[in-house]
């Protein structure tokens, strides 16, 4: 498994960049595990995590849906969000765990429908980021204000 990753970044990038791929691969597992939480995963919802991905980290589609599907596989062999948090803690300033929990709140908010699972983990994983509730809150009301726009145009 940890081959596979390995591989797919040698592949796709140079030398030195490879701890900001780590943090890639942790970010888009946390966006990957607000679709799996409520076990009904819809195509709206994986489009929001792709969107979030070229967004954030400018990759082509085919290196897109190759990390996507890499950070698949680490959630579903991950037993806690611990491996993720903390490399985002130690790697990412406040500003960016805030924007991680936007990105996390617009993929929840993609099918339109938020489950209490959904509210569960955005609560959880902003704990675990030491993101203060001010910023938890706008960071939702930007993301949902998005899902509004995105619906009526």
């Amino acid at each position: 498994m940890l081959a596979s990753i390995r591989d797919f970044f040698e592949r796709k990038v140079a030398g030195d960049a490879r701890p900001q791929h780590s943090i890639e691969l942790a970010t888009v597992a946390l966006l990957i595990e607000v679709v799996r939480i409520d076990r009904d995963t819809q195509p709206a919802e994986r489009d929001a995590v792709l969107r979030a991905v070229h967004e954030k980290f400018g990759l082509s589609g085919a290196e897109a849906d190759e990390l996507l599907r890499l950070a698949e596989e680490e959630v579903r062999q991950s037993t806690d969000y611990y491996q993720f948090t903390s490399l985002i803690n130690a790697q990412f300033t406040q500003q960016q765990k805030q924007r991680v929990i936007e990105l996390m709140w617009r993929v929840a908010y993609a099918d339109d429908v938020l489950s209490a699972h959904e509210l569960h983990l955005m609560r959880k994983i902003a704990g675990l980021l030491h993101v203060p509730d001010g910023d938890y809150i706008a960071a939702k009301l930007r993301a949902k204000e998005d899902a509004v726009r995105a619906r009526a145009g």
